[in-house]
């Protein structure tokens, strides 16, 4: 199994049913294996002015070829002016887990 080949991909939505929306459809469109959903609460300067929110986090396990595809996804459907949008490498993992991430992508 290469390693660096997985990529864990993180943005943030207001409302639990945008990120919902966003997760299902790139998970139905085969751009990732999973997306977990969890609520966070983020403290952040919006604007000049330090903002604190309830939003939803997105962790999408998917590979480096189909980040391009998830990254253009969340930004057609996400409300956010300037959404998040991250990429973590996962360094390592059981070849099991890796090899389910990629059987999610095909």
């Amino acid at each position: 199994m290469p390693t660096g080949n997985f990529v864990e991909v993180q943005t943030t939505c207001g409302r639990e049913e945008e990120a919902r929306t966003i997760a299902a459809a790139i998970v139905e469109k085969r751009l990732a294996a999973c997306v977990q959903v969890s609520p966070v609460s983020s403290v952040y300067r919006w604007q000049g002015k330090v903002e604190t929110s309830d939003e939803w986090l997105c962790i999408i396990k998917t590979t480096n070829e189909r980040y391009p595809a998830v990254r253009d996804a969340i930004l057609q459907m996400h409300s956010y002016e300037c959404p998040q949008i991250t990429v973590l490498s996962i360094k390592d993992g059981t070849n099991d887990y890796l090899n389910w991430i990629e059987e999610g992508v095909r």
